[in-house]
């Protein structure tokens, strides 16, 4: 998502930092680029209009233009400005879900048909089940779509979230009724009634979903979105909301959409919170809106708190910590590298979490260049599979006949080993002078300094690795603290390190 956007708006901001001071030409000049590259993004123009204002007002003051680091001062009230576009301060507080009432509590799921409400309604039960502890109810009140209603009871099971078992012929607000009957009876706590979308905005739709609201008297109307449909998003929600009234948006298919303007409208065009976004086809793939955040992944300064909150859900605490004491002492062979390639795997899609990173938005090419995806994570892992535990313990046995054999079973060539073995020796390498560089505090404590400092004036530059390739990643410092271990793939870092020697 933004992927467009953050590029053009790089340049933009490249230009900027190369100057030593800023006339109030070079702001007309770069103000005109962004607004070309908002409305590329498709934002709404109105929200264009009023950004660019508000941007350049405060980009043309004295104090900027006598900076001493004037581009960087842009960038900042940038940040600023696509923070309050996108709610401000108090956007966070909006975004959470409204389940502290008297239980059960009911929430309504809106919007047309494809836009993802079933899947959605699955994720978000699974989100109260595990973070929030809530005894969930998924009822579906789709009687029109095939299938439908038994689609939402299969994510019941996956999610191990009960489902409010099917009555044929039952119309939509008598599902709703008796779904709050039974969860009084059972004693849930939330109620999560998908209703039937539509290929358009009909008044029947309109009826049918104003008569479930009225029957139930949900806490949230939540209509959910496909980001991907751009400015028709925009006016969804605006109609939703005057004939319903809604209380908050879920954008979905976030993850596919390289434009990302739908997201930066939909607050100010609606007043309404976007609350959470889909970012994925799992079912744990729903993030919490944050302004402060996506206004970093926009202007390349990543998301190290997304990054954390991701570890800290899927990383295994007891391997992680077995891991660090390993790296502590020096020690890194193939089947710690098989266990962190496994964590990795675990957080998500990897160009995601790459793209969470501060910097990496300038090596893009880099990374793109270099395949980096799920299936070259998968790969490495069937390379060290096909090895015996003695060959993962010890590489160094790994001579011609046995990378023969290894290379047969991973269905790779030869040279794929050679480049894994080297990769892995060269982090093997940087773990032991971590080890020295850290002193007390050992690797752990080594790699948190070259990830801190940036501020959200500034990205922060990402730490080039050795002559190629072969950086350990990122144990340390706030990552560290959430228990990953620490270790992007070798391709990721010898792409990184490519960059590097440019």
């Amino acid at each position: 998502m933004f992927d467009g956007l953050s590029t053009k708006l790089a340049t933009v901001f490249d230009k900027l930092r190369r100057r030593g001071a800023l006339s109030e030409n070079d702001v007309n000049d770069a103000m005109r680029e962004v607004r070309l590259a908002l409305l590329e993004a498709d934002v709404a123009l109105p929200v264009v209009k009023d950004f660019i204002a508000v941007v350049r007002e405060k980009a043309i003051g004295a104090d900027v233009i006598r900076s001493v680091t004037p581009g960087q001062m842009v960038i900042k009230i940038v940040h600023d400005a696509l923070v309050d576009m996108l709610g401000g301060s108090t956007a966070e507080a909006d975004s959470a879900l409204t389940i502290e009432r008297i239980p059960p509590v009911p929430i309504l799921m809106v919007g047309l048909q494809g836009s993802g409400k079933t899947t959605t309604s699955g994720k978000i039960a699974l989100r109260l089940k595990t973070r929030e502890r809530k005894k969930v109810l998924l009822a579906s009140l789709d009687v029109y779509r095939p299938a439908a209603q038994q689609q939402l009871a299969l994510l019941g099971q996956q999610t191990e979230v009960d489902c409010l078992p099917i009555v044929l012929g039952q119309k939509p607000v008598d599902i709703a009724k008796r779904a709050m009957s039974e969860a009084r009876k059972g004693g849930y706590d939330v109620v999560i009634l998908d209703t039937a979308g539509r290929l358009h905005i009909d008044q029947e739709l309109m009826a049918e979903v104003a008569a479930v609201r009225d029957a139930v008297t949900p806490a949230e109307v939540l209509l959910v979105t496909d980001a991907m449909i751009g400015q028709d998003s925009v006016t969804l929600a605006r109609e939703f909301n005057e004939k319903i009234g809604i209380t908050g948006i879920v954008l979905t298919r976030v993850d596919g959409d390289a434009r990302g303007g739908a997201a930066l409208s939909m607050r100010a065009v609606t007043g309404k919170p976007i609350k959470l976004l889909g970012v994925g086809e799992k079912l744990d793939a729903l993030e919490v809106f944050s302004p402060n955040r996506i206004a970093g992944r926009i202007l390349g300064m990543g998301d190290i708190v997304g990054l954390v909150e991701k570890a800290s859900l899927t990383v295994e605490k007891e391997a992680a910590e077995k891991l660090a004491a390993r790296m502590l002492d020096g020690k890194f062979d193939l089947e710690d590298m098989l266990s962190q390639l496994r964590q990795l795997r675990k957080m998500g899609d990897v160009k995601g979490l790459l793209g969470m990173l501060p910097g990496m938005g300038q090596i893009k090419k880099q990374i793109s260049d270099a395949n980096i995806d799920d299936k070259m994570i998968a790969r490495q892992e069937a390379i060290i599979l096909s090895m015996t535990k003695k060959e993962r313990r010890n590489p160094d046995i790994l001579k011609a006949s046995r990378k023969r054999r290894v290379a047969a079973g991973a269905g790779v060539d030869v040279s794929d080993i050679n480049r894994l073995l080297k990769q892995h020796m060269q982090m093997e390498d940087m773990m032991k002078k971590m080890k020295k560089m850290g002193g007390g505090k050992g690797l752990m404590g080594g790699l948190g300094s070259l990830f801190g400092g940036g501020g959200p004036d500034l990205p922060p530059t990402p730490p080039m690795p050795p002559k190629g390739g072969g950086f350990p990643g990122f144990p340390g410092g706030a990552l560290g603290s959430a228990g990953l271990p620490g270790g992007l793939p070798p391709d990721i870092l010898a792409a990184i390190g490519r960059k590097g020697k440019k």
